[in-house]
């Protein structure tokens, strides 16, 4: 089977930062299997691992077979290690590989996984620290309107600015929607807590994602098993292979993984099996447009991040994503594959 693969650039909309990062474009490198279709989230070089290491080993594969390919890129990226680049890339070639499965068999990718369901609740997320309080309150307070009974902000760049954002946020969603908060490693376990005490009193946050860097075990287990009632601790999207979520399941309420990073639908299918064994709920970290057909077969799924900067790019570079309705992203089962077309002439002019 013949590999083709690209990297496209897409400029932010606006300046966006996090509790401990600024950016101002997302990279998708973009894998073609024949008619399959995958990608990933990272930089452009991975469009060159891919090239170089996997390629070769998906010329020889038989795309009825994925589980035996997944382990033989495992086997290529061997001395690269089986983390970071080299599973951002094995991911968007499973993702592909299963695509082009299911359009051969002519059924759905979460046909072929086996569905729990066919729609998958997202929350709205963006609230990039780097908004006016303007654009905050515009942003969430439209997912609200549109369904979404959950949105997400950022903070902790500057927690001293925090609570007039705090305030706006829940002031535009109002009292019935789920307000969380992502400080992306931002804090000290102490000062984590301090904040989550505060999150909860004076704004209901019910959701509280990597309140600390996301290796630091004891301090997610300090600021889990001390956080006030009703405020889930919530990490994992750094996850590449099972043993980075099997240390992450004592310390969290709520696991997180990206179908991107963790090893495409093969990769993301042990993740559920894990929480199913260990009674844990999982969230898809974006990619919404790939992320639903795996969550939709797996029954530990509680909702997926509907990532404005991922939505924006899957708008433009593909047409037969899943539809939001109600605050849930639908897939249509009449369409075989992931049901996406991409618009390579749009995405031309973004590439790398």
């Amino acid at each position: 089977m013949e590999l083709s693969v690209g990297a496209y650039t897409v400029p932010t909309d606006a300046p966006e930062s996090d509790g401990t990062f600024h950016w101002d474009s997302t990279t998708m490198v973009v894998v073609e299997i024949a008619s399959g279709l995958g990608y990933t989230y990272a930089d452009a070089s991975v469009a060159k691992l891919i090239e170089s290491k996997l390629a070769p080993i998906v010329a020889e594969a038989n795309v009825m077979d994925i589980p035996a390919t997944f382990e033989s890129m495992c086997r290529a990226v061997r001395n690269e290690g089986l983390r970071g680049s080299s599973m951002l890339a094995i991911s968007a070639v499973d993702i592909a590989l299963w695509d082009l499965k299911a359009k051969t068999l002519g059924v759905p990718v979460l046909d072929l996984l086996g569905a729990a369901s066919d729609r998958v609740d997202v929350y709205g997320s963006g609230g990039f620290t780097s908004y006016s309080l303007e654009r905050i309150a515009e942003q969430l307070g439209e997912w609200a309107e549109q369904g979404m009974r959950h949105v997400k902000m950022k903070v902790a760049r500057d927690p001293s600015q925090d609570a007039p954002r705090l305030d706006a946020a829940r002031k535009a969603i109002g009292d019935d929607v789920d307000l969380f908060v992502d400080a992306n490693g931002a804090f000290q376990p102490k000062v984590a807590l301090e904040w989550a005490q505060r999150y909860r009193a004076e704004w209901n946050v019910s959701w509280f994602e990597e309140p600390v860097v996301a290796d630091d075990l004891d301090g997610l287990r300090l600021v889990r098993e001390h956080a006030p009632r009703g405020l889930e601790i919530a990490g994992g999207e750094y996850g590449f292979v099972p043993d980075d979520f099997m240390r992450l399941i004592p310390v969290l309420d709520c696991l997180q993984a990206d179908v991107t990073r963790c090893g495409g639908f093969t990769g993301m299918l042990r993740v559920g099996a894990l929480c199913a064994t260990h009674a844990r709920d999982l969230s898809g970290h974006c990619a919404p447009a790939v992320t639903a057909h795996a969550l939709a077969a797996i029954p530990a799924t509680r909702h997926l991040e509907y990532f404005h900067d991922h939505v924006r790019i899957e708008r433009l570079f593909f047409d037969g994503l899943p539809e939001l309705q109600d605050g849930a992203l639908v897939i249509d089962r009449s369409r075989p594959g992931l049901g996406l077309v991409f618009k390579r002439q749009d995405a031309e002019r973004y590439r790398t």
